[in-house]
C-alpha cells in the first residue's frame, strides 16, 4: 500500500483570492514504512509575499524568484504521487491549493477522495483536545525541535511519524500472521517453536470427574488410545 505524506507552504489562505503555492514537500510510505523517496520543490509564486505568510515560513520573494513556476514542476509532482493516497494535516487546505495550481496550469486535478486528513483522525481520537501538529508531537513524543518555522518537507517528515502513531503506533501492522511457518510476533524465524508454559494451568476436572474418567478408560483395556499414564 503506497501513501504520500505531504505538506505545502503558501502566500496566504485562499487560492481563489490569488494566493499561490510556494513550497511542496512529500515523502513516500510503503506499507506505512518510509521508502526514502521524497519530493521537495520551492516554487516562484509570481506575486508578492504578504508579511504574515513570511513570518510563518520565512520564504521571501527574493529567495523564491529564481525557482521555477508551478507550470514547470506540476507534472513532476503528479508523477511522484501517482495514484497513492495523499496524507496531510488539514488536508482540505492543501488539496484546495494543489488543485487550484493544477487547474491553472491545465494539469488534471486530484480527486478529493484520495486525501486522508490526519487532523480529522486526531479529532475523532482525541475529541476536545488540541490537535495541531505541534500538539500531537507533544502527545506522542515526536521530536519537532527543528521546527522553528513551517517547512513543507520537515513538516511532512514529522507528520509521517504522527500519522503512524494515530493509526496505532510505530508498528501498525503488528499481528500474529503466520509467514514462512512461524509467527511474525515470535521473533524466532522459521525455526521457532512454542515453549512449554512455565507454570502449567491447574486442571478444571473435579475429583469425581477424574475417578469416572479413569474407570471408563480402564474398562477399555490396555490398548485404548485414551489410556492415561499415571
Amino acid at each position: 500500500m503506497r501513501e504520500i505524506v505531504w505538506d505545502t507552504e503558501t502566500t496566504g489562505f485562499d487560492p481563489n483570492a490569488g494566493d499561490r503555492l510556494v513550497e511542496i514537500g512529500a515523502i513516500e510510505l510503503d506499507k506505512h514504512i518510509p521508502t526514502g523517496r521524497v519530493y521537495h520543490q520551492y516554487i516562484n509564486p509570481e506575486r508578492d509575499m504578504p508579511q504574515g505568510a513570511f513570518e510563518i515560513h520565512g520564504l521571501s520573494i527574493e529567495f523564491l524568484k529564481d525557482y521555477p513556476t508551478f507550470e514547470k514542476v506540476g507534472q513532476a509532482f503528479l508523477d511522484f504521487v501517482g495514484d497513492a493516497t495523499l496524507i496531510a494535516h488539514n488536508a482540505t487546505f492543501d488539496m484546495r491549493f494543489i488543485n487550484a495550481e493544477l487547474e491553472r496550469a491545465k494539469f488534471p486535478t486530484i480527486p478529493a477522495n484520495r486525501a486522508l486528513d490526519t487532523l480529522e483522525i486526531a479529532r475523532k481520537k482525541f475529541p476536545g483536545a488540541q490537535n495541531s501538529l505541534d500538539a500531537l508531537c507533544r502527545r506522542f513524543g515526536v521530536d519537532n525541535s527543528a521546527r522553528e518555522k513551517h517547512g513543507a518537507l520537515l513538516d511532512s517528515e514529522i507528520l509521517a511519524e504522527v500519522y503512524l502513531e494515530l493509526i496505532g503506533g510505530r508498528q501498525p501492522d503488528f499481528s500474529l500472521n503466520v509467514v514462512g511457518g512461524s509467527s511474525d510476533a515470535s521473533g524466532g524465524g522459521a525455526n521457532w517453536v512454542a515453549k512449554p508454559r512455565p507454570n502449567p494451568l491447574a486442571s478444571l476436572r473435579t475429583a469425581d470427574e477424574t475417578t469416572a474418567h479413569d474407570g471408563f478408560v480402564d474398562a477399555l483395556g490396555d490398548g485404548a488410545v485414551w489410556k492415561i499414564e499415571k
